[in-house]
């Protein structure tokens, strides 16, 4: 099996609960898909002017934890980091992954007794909104891409 940098990938062996991801295995899949999505336009904007291919998780913890709560189910938590922002991360079941950790470098953050967040809070800022419409829009068109070839 192949090794991730990101916290939880050993255990994070959830299924899509979608029909419309029916193509996305587990959340290491989507690891992978979304590594090839992940740009500069789907970054927090405090955050793009430091975003790079080398660090392409930076700033995408939001959209993209709302996004693999779409496709695998489950809650999405927050970790209070000491800007007053909440990095966020997915629990389905038990259990729990943060596909953009490796943002973190080799900070060890805390994944118990977080608060739960809610899309409507973080969605209503419409940049955010726009950002995860711009990484879903990019999954999908890699998913027809990757239909399309078979």
């Amino acid at each position: 099996m192949r090794s991730y940098n990101f916290y939880g990938w050993q255990q994070a062996t959830v299924p899509a609960v979608s029909d419309e991801y029916k193509n996305i295995r587990d959340p290491r899949q989507l690891y992978d898909m979304l590594s090839e999505v992940w740009c500069a336009d789907t970054c927090a904007p405090r955050m793009r002017s430091c975003w790079t291919r080398e660090n392409m998780t930076l700033g995408q913890c939001s959209v993209t934890a709302f996004l693999a709560q779409d496709i695998f189910g489950g809650d999405v938590y927050g970790i209070l980091r000491p800007d007053g922002n909440y990095h966020c991360y997915n629990m389905v079941g038990d259990c729990v992954f943060d596909l953009t950790s490796e943002q973190f470098g080799d900070e060890a953050l805390s994944y118990e007794d977080n608060p739960r967040q809610s899309r409507e809070v973080h969605f209503a800022k419409e940049e955010k909104r726009l950002r995860y419409e711009y990484l879903k829009n990019g999954l999908m068109k890699k998913l027809c891409r990757e239909c399309e070839a078979l």
